[in-house]
């Protein structure tokens, strides 16, 4: 499979401005009936059903995903952890997608930066169920991204690169050979890779510390820039990226995560100072503020990560600052958030996020 590449270098400040123990029961039974509902009979879990949010616990000793289920209403209940079978690093992995579902919310992956390796789960009514674990093609893999049968690895240690695998039936992974690239520098900086949304293209952060980023409908890009500010792409048929709305500034500290609504029509980013801010997206990729003050939602310090729901109808962001929590937001349909309330108890320095 020919894939090809677009590195972006974004200018930034350093990654510390994007980031500042209770253990829970077996989740399966809480998270049967949620996800029995999810995975109805054509697979779309529905416009307003139940669904799930993930995150790692990313702890040196043993990494997990914790899960929590996610009611009809958006908001959320711990629902336990399941080991990944690998190691964190207890600290900032300076990175989005570091936990990743398939489009259809049936495998969840899960980098291991610890120990060098990624972690495929089945998801079912039964809850998570560990599929494999395979070597991830580098060190310190920090984000990955999954198309069809097709799952790529950033790796940010050493000189940096990206790692190909195809995906088995069971969940196991095959190295895809001679997929194992360099990326454009040896101190770049990457921070995520993502598949374009034809899965023709891959993309990677990469630059001075950049940040994430989230494709709209088309091969549009919404990207966040820790430097202040967010700035949106299109990719040409060859996979460049040509600018269209540069540094729109948030008004806000260091937007570092990024996501966008299935219809196209909004983004957010994940400020690390502790607020959100909404951005309308134009038919032409152009970007806009929902609120002039780029103060859509504020939270606290240490916001870490976002993620939209499938149905784009709610809101997540990890705290990891002070509070160790996942905050819930109900999406309107201006771009508006309405606050649902946080879910506590996560260790510190869980990292990544996921939510179908």
């Amino acid at each position: 499979m020919t894939k090809h590449f677009a590195f972006l270098a974004l200018a930034a400040t350093a990654v510390a401005a994007c980031e500042q123990n209770r253990s829970i029961a077996n989740p399966a039974a809480a998270i049967a009936s949620s996800l029995q509902a999810q995975h109805n009979s054509d697979g779309s879990g529905g416009s307003d059903g139940p669904g799930a949010v993930y995150t790692l616990t990313n702890q040196v000793a043993g990494n997990a995903v914790a899960v929590f289920t996610r009611g009809a209403d958006g908001r959320l209940t711990a629902a336990g952890t399941v080991a990944t079978g690998g190691a964190g690093t207890g600290a900032s992995l300076g990175s989005q997608s570091a936990v990743s579902l398939s489009n259809d919310g049936r495998r969840l992956f899960a980098v291991n930066a610890g120990s060098n390796d990624v972690s495929v789960f089945a998801v079912s009514p039964a809850g998570l169920a560990l599929a494999s674990r395979t070597a991830s093609g580098g060190t310190l893999p920090i984000s990955l991204t999954v198309h069809g049968n097709v799952l790529y690895v950033l790796n940010a240690g050493g000189s940096g690169n990206i790692s190909g695998f195809t995906v088995g039936t069971s969940g196991d992974l095959t190295p895809i050979a001679g997929a194992i690239l360099p990326l454009s520098g040896s101190t770049v900086g990457p921070a995520d890779v993502q598949f374009s949304p034809d899965g023709r293209h891959l993309v990677v952060t990469a630059g001075g510390t950049p940040f994430g980023f989230a494709f709209g409908l088309r091969n549009d890009l919404f990207v966040s820039e820790a430097a202040g500010s967010a700035s949106s792409y299109v990719l040409d048929a060859s996979g460049t990226p040509a600018l269209v709305s540069g540094a729109v500034s948030t008004h806000q500290g260091a937007p570092c995560w990024a996501v966008v609504t299935a219809d196209g029509r909004f983004g957010f980013t994940g400020n690390g100072a502790g607020s959100v801010s909404a951005f309308a997206i134009a038919p032409d990729g152009a970007i806009s503020l929902v609120d002039a003050n780029g103060g859509t939602a504020l939270i606290g310090s240490g916001i870490n990560d976002i993620a939209l729901s499938h149905n784009s109808r709610y809101l997540y962001v990890l705290q990891t600052g002070g509070a160790q929590a996942i905050h819930a937001f109900r999406v309107a349909a201006d771009g508006h958030l309405t606050a649902l309330g946080p879910v506590a108890g996560l260790p510190a320095g869980t990292r990544g996020l996921a939510a179908f």
